[in-house]
């Protein structure tokens, strides 16, 4: 869940940015497998040099410990020019992102 709400966040920041050539970007890859109750992983690449890519899976299967644990990446190039990537894991400790651009706690 905590995935998806990082990818509509990240969306919705894309449809308010200004109008450019960002607007004429094909997507160039868009993979998605839903496995159920195993998992999941999709990546999406987009012409202007967007990049996503998940994976989530059930950890501690049975246990009272049992949690979801997302891994992923996004990367995208700024209105400075620079290709902005991050990586994160969300889990049980919460969304965790690390990126040269971030700050470190």
């Amino acid at each position: 869940m905590k995935s998806f709400i990082v990818f509509a966040l990240f969306v919705a920041a894309a449809v308010a940015a200004p109008v450019s050539s960002d607007a004429d970007a094909q997507i160039l890859r868009n993979d998605v497998d839903n496995i159920g109750v195993d998992g999941y992983n999709y990546a999406v690449e987009t012409s202007n040099g967007i990049s996503v890519q998940e994976q989530g899976q059930l950890k501690n299967v049975g246990s009272e410990n049992e949690a979801i644990e997302v891994r992923g990446q996004y990367s995208y190039t700024g209105p400075d020019g620079v290709v902005y990537s991050v990586s994160y894991v969300a889990n049980e400790d919460g969304f965790q992102p690390q990126g040269a651009h971030l700050p470190v706690a």
